[in-house]
């Protein structure tokens, strides 16, 4: 084994009591999943919405989202599952690997809007709140591509290469590409590009407030640019038109789609409150009605605090002044 390169996981399955099969694939989706609800869910609330509300909406987007993965993965590599030597019954092997993040997006989507129909929160806020937590659930996804030893890129020299085993190389990439020592690991390319789609809309989010989906738009936007470089570095079989993979197709539409939406779509970040009878609606972030336990803190906000600590320091010093004197007085 060359030591400058980045070995393969030699496991991807472990056996709990010698019966009950652990895929890390499985095990990454899971943990990706609940990393994205655990952020959502902090933002949600930030954003005044009852405790839990992300659980509500799992349950309809996990679900949706895992199905709508692997569709798209079955529509754009069909070859695996009804070409020659095809098994159309592992197109139902979600565990294996195969999830397109497209579909996920698209069917999730379809999940959280019918959730937020029945609980009364509104789609666009939902879709804000998640547009940093769902990179990072795809990040940590993508880790289980590193042990099912998928998703690698040309052979490279570079000493961040990834070793794959012969047996996931044959009748996986093009013949002349077999038996190189390395190749670019396409799938840690995206996963640390994920972070910092994270990263960037977390931050754009906290310093101009975005509405109405923009976060979200944002997200789409980025990930359409990474997807873009690191597909066309790919050489697993796809298929193409006119030049470009499937997948760089859908991300140049990603792209011209959260650009047009960004440029037509405007508006304030958004807060729920509630009304004289507990009901919950929104109004705008720096709204009067918006309260300081809804809105989002500012820098503004954390001044004010220290301005008000400061202020409420001085009348004690104030009132301590005043008994000195009144004492010095009494005594003269």
């Amino acid at each position: 084994m060359d030591l400058a390169y980045i070995p393969s996981p030699p496991e991807s399955v472990w056996y709990l009591f010698g019966l009950v099969p652990l895929r890390a694939y499985a095990m990454c989706i899971i943990a990706g999943i609940v990393a994205a609800c655990v952020i959502t869910e902090y933002r949600l609330r930030r954003r005044g919405a009852p405790s839990g509300t992300v659980i509500d909406l799992a349950v309809w987007a996990v679900p949706f989202g895992i199905i709508g993965g692997r569709i798209y993965h079955v529509i754009t590599s069909p070859d695996a599952y009804f070409g020659v030597n095809g098994d159309p019954v592992k197109a139902l092997y979600i565990w294996e690997g195969g999830l397109g993040i497209p579909g996920a997006i698209v069917l999730g989507g379809v999940g959280v809007w019918i959730a937020c129909r029945r609980h009364a929160v509104s789609f666009s806020m939902v879709a804000d709140a998640a547009a940093p937590a769902i990179p990072v659930a795809q990040a940590i996804g993508r880790l289980g591509n590193w042990f099912n030893q998928e998703l690698y890129g040309r052979p490279t020299d570079l000493p961040w290469g990834v070793q794959i085993d012969r047996e996931y190389q044959i009748d996986v990439i093009p013949p002349e590409f077999v038996g190189a020592a390395a190749y670019h690991p396409t799938f840690l390319y995206e996963l640390l590009w994920n972070l910092g789609i994270a990263l960037v809309v977390w931050q754009l989010d906290r310093r101009f407030r975005f509405g109405r989906g923009r976060a979200f738009a944002i997200y789409v936007l980025l990930y359409g640019v990474g997807r873009f470089w690191i597909e066309g570095m790919r050489i697993d079989p796809a298929h193409a038109f006119m030049g470009l993979r499937v997948n760089e197709w859908m991300a140049l539409a990603m792209i011209v789609g959260a650009v047009m939406y960004l440029l037509r779509v405007s508006g304030k970040q958004t807060v729920l409150v509630a009304d004289s009878s507990g009901a919950l609606h929104e109004v705008a972030w720096d709204s009067p009605e918006a309260t300081r336990d809804t809105r989002p803190a500012t820098d503004e906000d954390e001044s004010a605090d220290d301005d008000e600590t400061a202020e409420g320091d001085e009348p004690p010093q104030a009132d301590t002044a005043s008994k000195r004197d009144s004492s010095d007085s009494s005594k003269s």
